[in-house]
């Protein structure tokens, strides 16, 4: 029998990530079509399934070889009903029967899961979590994501948030206002927006350095300038990656004090920062973590990148 593909797809805001993936996980053709969200978002599965389509065609290949469609999207779904919630940057309305209507575009069996969750189980199924049972996958981003899987599965919770490790309260009494209405949450700190508005503020005190010489020579600085000149030794970076570490240090060494997890994987853009973040969380975390699970969880950096929820959603897939 002629092996069967897996189709894995992770929408985005501004792009929406496609690939064909074989029974082990192993992407075969990855591409990627713009997200139009226009008109509250009625084009989005329509696109996708012509995407689908052309390429089997440039492939000369039929439905028949495809065994389901896996897709993560963001924010809130109910795994059972594919039904996702507040995609307000997509254009839909609350409740929005995602799975029903790419299943009708598609012809396919089609399965629905937060972006994070699938980033979570690509990097647990192919990537850093090299097959953990247990495991935390944390993305910083523009945000801050996070998936929960515990005996070889993800934690989806009574209404599909669970993992929202963004929203963790890291500054308990006031802090800067978030997204989702509350103060403090992590995502205020550890996402690259967050990092950005710490180092800012902080220049406001002193111009001093060259992350301040950055930022008048540009008008403006990345998470990325924060953690360049923090090599370099200027202090106002070193003070923002400092405060960053403790805060997300914090925060794992609760989340692995509740779940003990064999592994916490950091990933998205703020993680390729290295070592020169990795190093100073790891500190922090071994300080607030409960010592059996100081020495039984392991602190490491995501490695699939982009393709970690395409291989995540094809997963769920051939699994659900």
């Amino acid at each position: 029998m002629a092996e069967k593909w897996l189709i894995g797809v992770d929408l985005g805001g501004t792009t929406t990530k496609l690939a064909f993936i074989n029974y082990y996980g192993e992407i075969l053709h990855k591409w990627e079509i713009p997200t139009d969200n226009s008109g509250e978002g009625k084009n989005i599965t329509i696109n996708i399934a012509k995407a689908i389509d052309r390429k089997l065609e440039e492939l000369d290949l039929t439905k028949d070889k495809i065994i389901g469609l896996g897709m993560g999207a963001p924010g809130p779904v109910n795994l059972a009903t594919g039904v996702v919630y507040n995609t307000v940057n997509l254009g839909w309305k609350d409740n929005y029967p995602l799975k029903d209507l790419l299943e009708v575009e598609t012809s396919l069996p089609v399965i629905i899961d937060n972006d994070a969750n699938c980033a979570a189980l690509g990097e647990m199924w192919k990537g850093a979590g090299n097959g953990a049972k247990d495991l935390v996958c944390v993305t910083l981003g523009t945000g801050v994501g996070g998936g929960v899987i515990a005996n070889g599965d993800i934690v989806q919770g009574v209404s599909g948030a669970a993992g929202e490790i963004g929203h963790i309260t890291s500054v308990p009494l006031g802090g800067a206002q978030c997204n989702c209405g509350k103060t403090g949450c992590l995502e205020t700190i550890a996402s690259a927006t967050g990092i950005v508005r710490q180092a800012i503020e902080k220049l406001q005190l002193s111009e001093a350095g060259e992350l301040a010489k950055l930022y008048k020579e540009n008008g403006h600085i990345t998470a990325k300038d924060v953690f360049d000149t923090a090599r370099l030794g200027d202090a106002t970076s070193l003070s923002v990656v400092s405060d960053t570490a403790l805060h997300l240090g914090l925060a794992l060494a609760n989340i692995a004090n509740t779940l003990n997890p064999e592994k916490i994987v950091l990933g998205g853009g703020v993680s390729k920062a290295g070592d020169i973040l990795l190093k100073p969380v790891v500190g922090n975390f071994a300080k607030f973590a409960f010592p059996r699970v100081r020495e039984s969880t392991e602190i490491d950096i995501a490695t699939l990148e982009n393709d970690a929820g395409v291989i995540g959603a094809a997963w769920l897939a051939k699994n659900k």
